[in-house]
């Protein structure tokens, strides 16, 4: 399933057809309810802040209505749903409408902004030991090695639980930072010791199993 609630515009924002899939409702209905709550908006509430109106591709390669939303527009939307499965969706909703917003407001800070740029410039010099690391694997007779930096990425990211960058926590960042530099350290011991490439995969995973494991003890 798609994040729940993602970054539009610098807000946290949902679609209709999220919406239409977790509450099991028909799409056309859930458009219907968003038009009726737009129409009945009082002439002094601004509804173009909380809805847009957009498209997307259908299975068959077709282009569909659909409206982003942000907070305020999805709890008048769901409102009417009742029923215990639906209170459950809502409540699943607002906390990642909440938990988007905080890493929003985190965005705005120095120390968010300092975070990131200390994490690029480790980026930087795993990318760089990644790049002689895919010749250093085709020496070795890999003929996928240009799949490194996704490979290596994936790894990082994942160790980290971080899924995108740009909205990651300063908690996940610095995690992320950690977890790239444990990375950029086995590659290079890895290398100057001749270990086969798929292996200097295994130990960076390994070694970043074991820092996960503390991490979760401290």
């Amino acid at each position: 399933m798609n994040e729940l609630v993602t970054l539009m515009r610098n807000e946290a924002t949902t679609t209709s057809l999220l919406i239409a899939d977790v509450f099991g409702k028909r799409h056309d209905r859930v458009l219907r309810a968003i038009e009726n709550v737009i129409s009945n908006v009082p002439k002094n509430e601004d509804v173009a802040q909380m809805f847009w109106k957009t498209t997307y591709q259908d299975v068959k390669g077709e282009r569909r209505p659909m409206y982003k939303m942000n907070r305020d527009g999805f709890s008048l939307v769901v409102m009417g749903f009742t029923g215990e499965k639906a209170m459950i969706w809502k409540l699943k909703f607002l906390a990642r409408f909440k938990a988007m917003e905080k890493i929003i407001r985190e965005r705005l800070t120095v120390e968010w902004r300092n975070t990131r740029a200390a994490g690029k410039l480790t980026r930087k010099a795993e990318t760089d030991i990644i790049q002689k690391l895919i010749e250093y694997a085709k020496e070795q007779g890999s003929q996928n090695s240009d799949k490194l930096y996704i490979v290596y990425s994936r790894l990082a990211n994942k160790a980290a639980g971080v899924k995108c960058r740009d909205v990651a926590s300063i908690k996940e960042l610095n995690h992320l930072e950690e977890a790239e530099e444990m990375i950029l350290k086995v590659i290079r011991r890895d290398m100057a010791q001749d270990v086969y490439y798929k292996e200097i995969y295994q130990n960076c995973k390994r070694q970043l199993e074991a820092w996960q494991d503390v991490l979760m003890i401290a």
